[in-house]
């Protein structure tokens, strides 16, 4: 084994995982090259774009700009990681309802950060959701959908917390 690799010991979407890892590489390039998991797009390479969003640890990621080894003990969420017996999550169903998804290749990362937020369990305003937003990109949308439908499903929560 050459001696810039290191094997990090992971949790990749709730399965115990162990790779020998350049210690230059991303963990966008981890996950996509050596696990196949393929929603993690790769964009700008830069952590602009937020195509690449991951959440580690319970907080959205560029993986573009994280290396690999520092994902060390960590538990690592991707789009693959939220279906549930092959069922779509709400936020999900949510962007194909609000017609948030054109060409798709930004929506992984949309719908990652959004999970967070919603996660979070807060009342959201348009202007928390914008925000909170901010790190991803989409040049086919023009936002508002996108930002429809996580309130959307911000509403459904609260709505279903005060019965």
């Amino acid at each position: 084994m050459k001696k810039d690799m290191r094997l990090v010991q992971c949790t990749v979407n709730g399965r115990e995982v162990a790779e020998y890892v350049d210690v230059r590489e991303s963990l966008l390039d981890m996950l996509r090259n050596r696990l196949g998991l393929t929603s993690v797009k790769k964009g700008c390479e830069v952590g602009e774009c937020g195509a690449c969003t991951v959440i580690i640890d319970g907080e959205t990621i560029d993986s573009c700009i994280y290396l690999a080894v520092w994902a060390e003990g960590k538990n690592i969420r991707t789009l693959e990681g939220l279906e549930k017996d092959g069922e779509l999550t709400r936020i999900q169903e949510a962007f194909i309802e609000e017609g948030a998804i054109q060409c798709g290749f930004c929506t992984p990362g949309f719908v990652m950060s959004a999970t967070v937020l919603l996660e979070r369990g807060e009342k959201l305003t348009r202007d928390a959701i914008r925000k909170h937003m901010a790190g991803n990109l989409c040049r086919c949308t023009g936002y508002e959908n996108i930002v429809n439908a996580v309130e959307k499903v911000n509403k459904e929560n609260m709505a279903a917390e005060d019965k």
